[in-house]
């Protein structure tokens, strides 16, 4: 494992409409999954060497000097740029630390993720949530398996990923799916986007989270639809032809999608907009609902 330096690592971030916290925290850098689409591959965040994972030095020292400093206590994204449970994560326990001090800090956590190795900190999360919200979001673009490899190789199938999700939920963990991003051509047929939503409802979700199509930029770009033609022959040329150098590429059948979506969430009774999940996981945490939305 190569380590990297860090001034910092809790970073305030108002992107409440993708994360519903207030601050965000990487104690790696990197990712390992292989996703083809994976939107930290691009140019803008300089990390050229993406699929090595590297992790931040000193970094529980930083962490604790950075919540010292806070003066009321934070809700902190894990996951925004870096998975928090890659495989190094097991021997480093780097995330499961970091917990440890957001529960001494009396902060609150919101963690994505796409393995299975959250539920090793299912006891963390539980003493989080006594006092302060807790959202624990695993990411499923699809409920098949053998597709799911193709698209993210080296990640933890979805199966084990929706297994994970029922153990939170029977341990009173607020969580659910991310149901992100959904590719034009291969994912965004009814049958996909139902099959997840109905997977998380039986492994106990208290939500699904959607995006109807998939983000493209400078260096990110090429090695996606590369993988596409490679994966699926002719997929990278007919994006191409479709969406061009756009930044967010939406599947033509999105408003579709969302109309079913939406409605068979309700019908499961299943919360599905960012503002309304942050709300129910922040509920009987004192003001913390009103400024998270400040």
């Amino acid at each position: 494992m190569d380590y990297i330096p860090a001034k910092h690592l809790l970073h305030r971030s108002n992107s409440t409409e993708w994360f519903g916290t207030d601050h965000t925290l990487n104690l790696y850098r990197g990712c390992c999954h292989g996703c083809l689409y994976c939107d930290s591959r691009s140019s803008c965040y300089q990390n050229p060497d993406f699929d090595r994972v590297k992790a931040k030095a000193d970094a529980l020292r930083l962490l604790r000097d950075d919540l010292a400093r806070k003066a009321k206590p934070a809700f902190i994204t894990m996951g925004s740029m870096s998975d928090p449970y890659n495989p190094f994560e097991e021997e480093l326990r780097l995330t499961r630390h970091a917990l440890e001090l957001i529960d001494a800090y009396q902060c609150g956590v919101a963690a994505a993720t796409k393995s299975d190795l959250i539920i090793r900190d299912i006891d963390l999360y539980r003493l989080i949530q006594e006092h302060s919200p807790v959202i624990c979001k695993l990411t499923v673009t699809t409920a098949d398996d053998a597709l799911a490899a193709k698209l993210e190789p080296h990640a933890p199938p979805p199966s084990r990923r929706l297994k994970a999700l029922e153990e939170l939920s029977r341990a009173g963990v607020f969580s659910g799916v991310l149901l992100m991003p959904v590719l034009p051509f291969i994912e965004d047929s009814a049958e996909n986007v139902l099959s997840v939503v109905d997977s998380a409802a039986r492994a106990g979700a208290r939500f699904v989270y959607a995006a109807f199509g998939v983000t493209m930029r400078d260096g990110q770009r090429e090695y996606f639809l590369n993988g596409l033609d490679r994966t699926f022959p002719g997929m990278g040329e007919r994006y191409r032809k479709r969406f061009g150098s756009r930044y967010y590429c939406s599947s033509p059948r999105a408003k579709e999608l969302w109309e079913l979506f939406s409605g068979r969430c309700r019908e499961l009774g299943l919360l599905y907009e960012m503002k309304y999940i942050v709300s129910a996981a922040t509920r009987g945490y004192g003001d913390r609902q009103l400024n998270f939305f400040d």
